[in-house]
C-alpha cells in the first residue's frame, strides 16, 4: 500500500473497532464497496451490508454488488424498499432521494434495532458532504445514519485510491446514480418507467458501453455518452436505435444521441 492509502484505511479501521457492530447501506460503488470492507476487516461477523431492492436499482448493479460482497468475504442481505409505492416519490419533485432514502433508511433501523446491530453507516464521503443540495443525506441525518467517510475527511479521490489499494474491483467504476435520475424532475414516476429506461441501458452495456445515461424523454431516448465513444455509437446505430424502438415492453419512438456528450445531473441542471 502507499503510506497515504495506508493511513486512510488504518484510520477508517480504527473507527470501525470503536463501534460495537455495523450495518452498511451498501449498494455496490466504490465508496460504500471501501466502507463495507473495512467493517468486515475489522468486526467480521459483526458486520452486515444491506443492499435496498427496487425498480430504480438496475440488476446488473445488484450482480456486481453482490460479486464484490462475496469477494470480500462479508455478511450480505437484500432488503425490499417501496419507494415506488409512496405518492410523494412518484411524483418525482426535486428532492425525489430524500423519500427514497427515508425509506431504505427507515428499514435498516429496524433490522438494526431487531439484530442489535450498533450504528447504521453508509458511503458519503467528504466531497459529498460539500456538495450541492443532498435531499438523501438530509433523510440519514434525520435518522441518525453515520457516515465515517465523510467524518474522517475521505475525498471521493481518496477513496478511489484506497480501494485501488484494497483490490476492490470497483475502484475506477463509473458512478451509478438510481434509474429515477434520468427522469426529469415533475414526470411522474409510473409503473414500468424505471424498467423501461433498464433495458435501454442493458442495450448500451451489453454493446459494451461503460458510461452512459439513457435520458428519459417522453418518447425519446435521449443516450449520453462520453465524446470519444460518439464513433463507436454512430458505427451501431442500427443495433442501439432497433433495440431501444423494438423492446420488449415498450420501446421509444425516437433514440436520440446528446452531441454535448455524457454529464453527470446534466438532466436536471438544464431545468433548473
Amino acid at each position: 500500500m502507499t503510506v497515504a492509502a495506508d493511513s486512510l484505511l488504518a484510520r477508517l479501521s480504527g473507527w470501525m473497532r470503536q463501534q460495537d457492530s455495523v450495518l452498511t447501506a451498501y449498494s455496490g460503488g466504490v465508496d460504500s464497496a471501501v466502507v463495507l470492507a473495512a467493517a468486515h476487516r475489522s468486526l467480521g461477523d459483526r458486520a452486515l451490508a444491506c443492499i435496498g431492492i427496487s425498480p430504480s436499482y438496475p440488476e446488473r448493479e445488484l450482480v456486481g454488488a453482490l460479486g464484490v460482497a462475496r469477494q470480500l468475504g462479508a455478511r450480505i442481505r437484500t432488503v425490499e424498499t417501496q419507494e415506488h409505492l409512496d405518492p410523494a416519490y412518484a411524483a418525482n419533485p426535486a428532492n425525489r432521494c430524500y423519500f427514497c432514502k427515508s425509506d431504505l433508511y427507515t428499514r435498516l433501523k429496524e433490522i438494526a434495532r431487531e439484530e442489535g446491530f450498533a450504528v447504521i453507516v453508509d458511503g458519503n464521503n467528504a466531497s459529498d458532504a460539500v456538495a450541492g443540495d443532498r435531499p438523501g443525506w438530509l433523510a440519514g441525518r434525520e435518522r441518525g445514519i453515520r457516515s465515517p467517510l465523510a467524518e474522517l475527511g475521505f475525498t471521493k479521490e481518496q477513496v478511489r485510491a484506497a480501494a485501488k489499494e484494497l483490490g476492490l474491483p470497483v475502484w475506477n467504476k463509473p458512478a451509478a446514480p438510481c434509474l429515477a435520475s434520468r427522469v426529469p424532475h415533475g414526470t411522474p414516476i409510473v409503473p414500468g418507467l424505471l424498467q423501461k429506461i433498464e433495458r435501454a441501458e442493458n442495450v448500451l452495456h451489453g454493446l459494451g458501453f461503460t458510461v452512459f445515461r439513457v435520458r428519459h424523454h417522453q418518447d425519446i431516448a435521449r443516450i449520453e455518452l462520453p465524446p470519444e465513444d460518439f464513433a463507436k455509437a454512430l458505427a451501431l446505430h442500427n443495433e442501439i436505435t432497433g433495440a431501444l424502438k423494438s423492446a420488449e415492453g415498450g420501446g421509444y419512438k425516437f433514440v436520440t444521441l446528446d452531441l454535448a456528450g455524457f454529464a453527470s445531473g446534466s438532466l436536471h441542471a438544464a431545468t433548473k
